[in-house]
């Protein structure tokens, strides 16, 4: 890619921040507020990597 590309790229990534904002500020006020449920993030993502870990072994 060209430097102008890069450019206009950067660019535009930093707006879709500043127009995406109000909704992450949002969100982050409401998961203060939620209780912690770890549990339920970890053992999807552990399966996944149990799972991918498999895939790689049968090869």
């Amino acid at each position: 890619m060209s430097t102008m590309e890069n450019i206009l790229l950067g660019i535009l990534v930093v707006l879709l921040l500043f127009w995406m904002r109000p909704g992450i500020k949002a969100t982050m006020a409401r998961s203060k507020q939620s209780p912690a449920d770890w549990q339920s993030v970890v053992l999807p993502i552990g399966l996944v990597i149990l799972f991918v870990l498999f895939l790689i072994a049968m090869v």
